[in-house]
């Protein structure tokens, strides 16, 4: 098996049968590969849409408890084919161009620093890049030039725009930090390794940690922007304005995301940075951490 495609479905309306159908459609070449589908307790009738669809090598696993999206993607591992190559976690809200999975499975094989590759994921209400596809890691200054503004006056700035890493040329492949999880491919050792997905994370922040481990044990994670699939973001939270429209959550599942996206932000600093800053840091930190989850919690409640 060369590939496993693992798919975390939550409330997802038809969005997951139109992914279904996009990775039906590919050009996969002489390779293999096979789909999982999670469903992390679903409401909605998104799996039985999803069956109609009647899409090759897929095959669906149901829980019966929602541990959250890191949870459910290590249990998706559980179900795939132990000698595959490559393991992709794949959002469910997205549409796969044609060649993606050839192309990316080819980018690995003749690229062999590549132990992790993200593509090029345009969102779908306006066809510019998803930022988070591209990143640093939020070290106090890097979130500080962000939340600031400061990264907007200075785009290119390889000291002001750390945050998406702005200094880099996204015309052609190259080593980055950091990716959003709605894409990221890793070679299957290269996953047991570092362990997969840390669980501590519920809902947000589990992607960056997963990246910031296989930093931390010297694997190279490469954005390939010559791959490219559409996303329609914030379909399963509700939280992102532009197509929260489009999405099937309701206020309760809105406000639990959002303390989840800044619970996340405190797990990682936490685990991950502390140790490297100084009392005065982590305090002007985690206050800034909770006037963002005022703000969010505010924003998933009233507007």
């Amino acid at each position: 098996m060369d590939l496993s495609v693992i798919i975390l479905n939550y409330n997802s309306g038809d969005y997951l049968k139109k992914c279904l159908e996009s990775i039906n459609k590919s050009n996969i070449g002489n390779y293999q590969y096979e789909v999982i589908v999670v469903d992390n307790m679903s409401t909605d009738d998104s799996i039985k849409l999803a069956k109609k669809s009647k899409t090759l090598n897929t095959k669906y696993l149901i829980l019966n408890t929602n541990k959250g999206f890191a949870h459910g993607n290590n249990q998706g591992l559980k179900a795939m084919n132990p000698k595959t190559r490559f393991v992709l976690f794949l959002n469910p809200d997205t549409i796969v161009q044609k060649n993606t999975f050839k192309n990316m499975i080819e980018f690995f094989d003749k690229n062999k620093d590549v132990d992790a590759a993200t593509c090029q994921i345009d969102l779908a209400l306006t066809g510019k890049m998803q930022p988070e596809c591209h990143r640093g890691f939020p070290t106090p200054w890097n979130s500080l030039c962000h939340f600031s503004g400061l990264s907007k006056l200075f785009p290119k700035s390889k000291i002001f725009a750390g945050y998406f890493m702005g200094n880099l040329d996204t015309t052609i492949p190259h080593k980055i930090d950091a990716c959003v999880g709605a894409f990221l491919m890793v070679k299957k050792q290269v996953g047991d390794k570092v362990k997969w997905w840390n669980e501590k994370y519920f809902f947000y922040g589990e992607d960056l940690d997963f990246c910031y481990q296989l930093k931390q044990q010297k694997f190279n994670l490469y954005f390939n922007p010559n791959c490219k699939i559409t996303h329609f973001q914030g379909v399963s939270s509700g939280l992102i304005n532009k197509s929260k429209h489009l999405s099937h959550a309701n206020r309760s599942t809105k406000i639990k995301t959002a303390k989840a996206s800044t619970q996340a932000m405190k797990i990682f600093y936490q685990e991950n940075l502390f140790s490297h800053y100084s009392s005065p840091v982590r305090f002007l930190v985690m206050t800034g951490i909770k006037l963002l989850e005022i703000q969010r919690v505010f924003k998933a409640k009233y507007l």
